[in-house]
């Protein structure tokens, strides 16, 4: 395969996991995320391994943003096949703990930067006729729990905007799917926290980004609007 794959959202865990399977895919792939020092490493890696990467620093929760961010990619590397939304943000707190602005940071965050980022690939897209998004989502896409109401919110609004996007362009040759991710990732700031806690207790990043690619390969007559990804030990 070859073509260019978005992925906004790009940290040290599953967004540089998902940027570097697609690389290995044979696509250029656009790294994107608020800060810039998360994208050179990965923009390193994947360049090592003889692949194709530009590192745009976007804010997910400004459209302007976006919009500006998207207008680079297509320059430096062509319309997106692929957009993964892989941003998101979680303040705990009660509803009378967390502010009026931190909760519309959360849910531009998890929920409308999607969105933003949807309306600059879906046009070339449609026009070529195929296309994938995914996005990813959480164990609270399902349930909002006391003290999660800043990211539950927003995922629930993911998952929406993945099923009325699925049904608007599916028809059209785009593939939309959400993918819950009911744990915690193996990451360098998780195994910081908890340092004694057993890499089988968690997701693989890579795992999960093998999970992403077989979504995207999938035939349009068998595809997967969501499915939900768990260690095996986890309780659900």
């Amino acid at each position: 395969m070859s073509g260019v794959a978005a992925v906004l959202g790009v940290g040290p865990g599953l967004g540089a996991a998902v940027a570097r399977r697609f690389a290995r895919g044979g696509y250029a792939v656009a790294l994107m995320a608020r800060s810039e020092g998360n994208l050179a490493g990965v923009r390193s890696e994947i360049e090592g391994e003889g692949g194709r990467a530009a590192a745009i620093p976007t804010d997910a929760t400004d459209p302007g943003s976006v919009g500006a961010a998207f207008r680079r990619v297509r320059e430096e590397l062509g319309d997106p096949e692929v957009l993964v939304y892989n941003a998101g943000a979680f303040q705990p707190g009660g509803i009378l703990e967390i502010t009026p602005e931190r909760f519309d940071e959360c849910w531009r965050i998890n929920c409308a930067g999607a969105f933003y980022a949807a309306r600059e690939v879906l046009p070339a897209m449609v026009e070529a006729g195929r296309g994938t998004v995914l996005l990813t989502g959480a164990t609270a896409s399902w349930r909002g729990s006391a003290g999660f109401a800043a990211l539950a919110v927003g995922k629930f609004g993911l998952r929406a905007l993945a099923q009325s996007m699925a049904r608007e362009f599916g028809p059209r040759g785009v593939h939309v799917a959400h993918v819950v991710i009911d744990g915690q990732i193996d990451t360098p700031r998780v195994r910081r926290m908890y340092p004694d806690r057993e890499g089988h207790t968690m997701l693989s990043p890579e795992a999960i980004a093998e999970t992403y690619w077989q979504l995207h390969s999938q035939p349009p007559d068998a595809w997967t609007l969501e499915l939900d990804l768990r260690p095996s030990v986890e309780r659900f």
